[in-house]
């Protein structure tokens, strides 16, 4: 299948310009295929099923947003983690990698655009107000122009358009390619969601519209699509995790789809979608399993110790690293109260100190909670 085709340009570099999207023979897939994307849409309809099963579900999504996030930054070479990301959020240290923030922007931008899904279709519009958010106020490497389509050559790889890896089209090729895809966001077909997830992603990595972050935007459209097409209405899926794990094959299979070996990709991408399905779904009994037993601890107290105690465990389902000053900005407690609470959520076995040795300024963890995140 051909989406496009190498065009030498008049600096003399070769740019990949697309056809008409979607090609007009649409996408013919094998019989394994559409048996691959069965499978990934049964595993999904089993992870929405089980999410939906988790109370106070808003809190745990911090977290598989935060993960997303974290892999996401780390894709595009981010040395910073997702526990230094809720470090950061916690405000319980000053001392912080310079690129946290790829993944503070990133879980902005996300929470950003599945807000704006209620009130506006997904469109160019609103990919270009996610990116903004993405890289607004960003760590200032290079130009990177928050919230606008690119206006000049890009390149992936090299020095420049003449020895990179892979260069997409010129602005007034691009502006054609973006009308095809947000047409194709809209278009009634046969293709099933999850397919056509997979190949919204590669076709807008092709066509690379943004000076820079190309790959988080286009990897948060993978998420925001199916929560759109209701196949998740938590975005639960993190896929970024499954990418940089793979990160090479990866590469290679995006680069095989606009070459026109459209299948390889998603067959690649549906691999994905499967075991990251399963991981999650792993991770949610983990998390229900985890959360009974330390409700059950607490409840062990007595009544009002019981009470007080409570109050913070859904709280760190949202942000498991705490300090005094969290506790108290939550509850209204007094320091002395605060820290009461915290010392017996200590003698329970929920809190552990992040470091033994410090005696001002201790932080506390909620370690098998985040152990699930960072299996």
């Amino acid at each position: 299948m051909i989406l496009g085709e190498y065009i030498t340009q008049p600096q003399g570099y070769q740019a990949f310009i697309p056809g008409p999207f979607p090609p007009e023979e649409g996408f013919p897939l094998s019989a394994e295929l559409i048996r691959k994307a069965d499978l990934a849409t049964l595993k999904l309809g089993k992870l929405d099923g089980i999410t939906q099963l988790l109370p106070d579900v808003d809190f745990f999504l911090f977290m598989y947003i935060r993960k997303d996030a974290a892999s996401s930054s780390q894709i595009e070479g981010t040395q910073a983690t997702m526990i230094n990301a809720i470090e950061a959020e916690s405000k319980v240290s000053s001392k912080m990698p310079d690129d946290v923030n790829d993944i503070l922007h990133y879980i902005r931008a996300l929470n950003y655009g599945l807000k704006r899904l209620q009130e506006m279709p997904l469109s160019l519009r609103l990919i270009k107000e996610i990116h903004r958010e993405l890289m607004k106020d960003g760590r200032k490497t290079h130009f990177s122009d928050p919230g606008n389509f690119r206006r000049s050559q890009n390149w992936i790889g090299g020095t420049s358009p003449s020895n990179a890896y892979f260069v997409p089209p010129p602005p007034y090729e691009m502006e054609r390619a973006l009308s095809d895809f947000e047409k194709f966001l809209h278009q009634e077909d046969s293709l099933l969601p999850v397919v056509k997830a997979g190949i919204i992603h590669a076709q807008f990595e092709t066509i690379h519209p943004f000076l820079d972050g190309n790959g988080r935007t286009g990897r948060m459209l993978i998420t925001i699509y199916l929560h759109l097409t209701k196949l998740l209405e938590q975005p639960v899926l993190f896929l970024s995790w499954y990418f940089k794990k793979h990160r090479d094959v990866y590469y290679e299979r995006l680069d095989k789809y606009h070459r026109g070996e459209i299948e390889k990709w998603l067959d690649f991408f549906l691999d994905g979608v499967i075991e990251t399905a399963d991981e999650a779904i792993e991770t949610v009994k983990k998390i229900t399993i985890l959360r009974e037993e330390d409700m059950r601890k607490i409840q062990s107290l007595g009544r009002v110790a019981a009470e007080n105690t409570m109050k913070i465990l859904p709280r760190l389902f949202q942000l498991p690293i705490v300090n005094v000053a969290k506790i108290r900005e939550w509850t209204g407690f007094t320091r002395q109260g605060a820290q009461k609470v915290i010392d017996r959520l200590v003698g329970l076995g929920i809190l552990d100190h992040m470091d033994e040795t410090k005696k001002y300024g201790r932080v506390f963890v909620y370690k098998r909670y985040l152990d699930i995140f960072m299996d």
